[in-house]
C-alpha cells in the first residue's frame, strides 16, 4: 500500500504547477506575456517566471525570444496544443458540475441580437420560467467563434456555411441586402427610382462592402458615388441613422421587417440582392447530447423571420 502512495506522490511531483501551465498556455495563445498577464490579473514578470520555471522543469526552451516578440519552439507548440485541449476539458467539467449546468451560453452579433434574437431569447427563457439560455452579444466585423477558447456552447453567426469538421450547424435564414430609408426622406426630396441615390448613402461597415455588393448586382456601380457617405460600424447603427432621415442605408431585409411594418422605414428600390451568406446556429459536435441546445435549435427554427415578398425582385 505504501508503495502505491509513493508512486502517486512521485507522479504528482513530476507534474509542474497548474498555474504555470495555464500562464504558458495563455502566453502561447496570445504570443504575448503581457496579454497572458492581463487575462490572469498578474504581472508580466510573473508570467515570465512561470514560463522559465516550466522550461527548467522540462529541460528545454518553450519560446524563442527575438527582441520584444516571442515565438513558440516546436516543443512549445506541441505542449500548447495539448494544454489547450486539457484546459477546455477542465472548463467543461466545471460547467457540468456547476449549479447553472442547464444554462446555454450563446454568442451572437450585435445587430442580429437587437433586431431579432433578443426578443426570441426572452420568449425561449419564459417558456419554462427559468433562464435556459444566456446571451453574449458582441461586435464582430467577421462573425466568428472558437469554442476551444471562448466560453460559449453555441453561436448564431453570419457566414457561407463552410464550417470546420468539428462543428455542427443548422441554417436559420438567408441574408438579402436592400436599400432602406425613412418615408420623410423620400417626401422631402421627392425621390423615386434611381433618384434615391442623390441622397447621401449610409454605410454600415467601414469597407463599404454591402453597398458595393448591392450596386454591382443591380448594375448601378458606375452610376452611384458609393465611395461617399456616412460610415458606421454596424448594421444596427446604419438602420438607426436611416430612421432619423440621415440618408439611404443598406439593410438586411429579414432584420428590418419590424421597421417596415411600423412605417419608420420604407424600401425605396424594390430589388433585393442575395449575398450568398446566411445566419447559422453553430455548436461543437461534442455537444449533441445537450438537452437545452436541442430545445434552443427547435425554437429558433420555429421563429425565424418571414420575409414579405410582395412587390420585390430577388436577385440571387
Amino acid at each position: 500500500m505504501s508503495m502505491n502512495h509513493d508512486a502517486l506522490d512521485q507522479g504528482a511531483r513530476r507534474l509542474p504547477p497548474l498555474y504555470a501551465l495555464r500562464a504558458f498556455e495563455l502566453a502561447a495563445r496570445f504570443s504575448s506575456f503581457t496579454q497572458a498577464a492581463d487575462t490572469l490579473f498578474i504581472t508580466q514578470s510573473a508570467v515570465s517566471r512561470h514560463v522559465k520555471a516550466l522550461e527548467e522543469h522540462f529541460g528545454c526552451a518553450l519560446f524563442e525570444r527575438k527582441g520584444p516578440k516571442i515565438f513558440l519552439t516546436q516543443t512549445g507548440r506541441l505542449l500548447a496544443q495539448e494544454l489547450k485541449v486539457g484546459f477546455r476539458l477542465i472548463e467543461n467539467a466545471c460547467t457540468v458540475t456547476s449549479r447553472k449546468e442547464r444554462t446555454l451560453r450563446v454568442k451572437a452579433p450585435s445587430t442580429l441580437t437587437m433586431r431579432w434574437l433578443l426578443h426570441v431569447l426572452d420568449e425561449f427563457n419564459a417558456v419554462n420560467g427559468i433562464e435556459q439560455a444566456q446571451l453574449s452579444s458582441e461586435w464582430m466585423d467577421v462573425d466568428f467563434v472558437n469554442f476551444d477558447v471562448e466560453p460559449f456552447d453555441c453561436a448564431v453567426l453570419l457566414g457561407n456555411g463552410r464550417f470546420s469538421d468539428d462543428l455542427e450547424f443548422i441554417k436559420l435564414f438567408d441574408e438579402w441586402l436592400i436599400p432602406v430609408c425613412s418615408p420623410s426622406l423620400l417626401e422631402q426630396h421627392n425621390l423615386s427610382g434611381e433618384g434615391i441615390f442623390s441622397a447621401e448613402l449610409i454605410h454600415p461597415s467601414r469597407d463599404r462592402r454591402d453597398w458595393q455588393r448591392w450596386l454591382e448586382r443591380v448594375g448601378l456601380m458606375s452610376a452611384v458615388s458609393w465611395q461617399k457617405g456616412k460610415i458606421f460600424d454596424t448594421l444596427e447603427l446604419g438602420i438607426s441613422a436611416a430612421i432619423q432621415g440621415r440618408g439611404v442605408s443598406i439593410g438586411d431585409l429579414a432584420l428590418v421587417g419590424d421597421e417596415l411594418v411600423k412605417g419608420s422605414l420604407v424600401l425605396p428600390y424594390n430589388k433585393a440582392v442575395s449575398t450568398g451568406d446566411s445566419y447559422y446556429l453553430v455548436w461543437p459536435a461534442r455537444s449533441n447530447h445537450n438537452a437545452a441546445l436541442e430545445s434552443f435549435k427547435r425554437y429558433l427554427l420555429e421563429t425565424v423571420p418571414v420575409i414579405d415578398e410582395r412587390g420585390l425582385e430577388f436577385l440571387s
